[in-house]
């Protein structure tokens, strides 16, 4: 198993948590390929209390998000889980 796979799991096991009093129409099964934003109807205070659970539940610590959420001088339109994954096994040393 990869780094960013382990890493997936852990988002799937945190997004489980963060969205289960959710009224929202994805009924799906999480995976590498589930978007924030299009599949999981995420707002952006939504995104930046993912983060913070990121870095308590996770990390440990702070990271860079502002790589992972903007592109080229703008905000990215959606994130997957797969896209944090591959983040957090690129920036969590070890």
């Amino acid at each position: 198993m990869s780094k960013s796979d382990v890493y997936v799991t852990k988002l799937i096991e945190l997004l489980k948590d963060f969205t289960q009093d959710w009224d929202n129409e994805f009924d799906g099964e999480m995976g590498r390929g589930t978007k924030l934003l299009g599949d999981l109807s995420f707002e952006s205070i939504d995104i930046i209390q993912l983060i913070v659970a990121i870095q308590e539940d996770i990390v440990g610590g702070k990271l860079p998000f502002e790589k992972l959420l903007m592109k080229d001088g703008r905000y990215v339109d959606d994130l997957s889980v797969g896209q944090i994954a591959e983040f957090l096994a690129a920036n969590i040393p070890g």
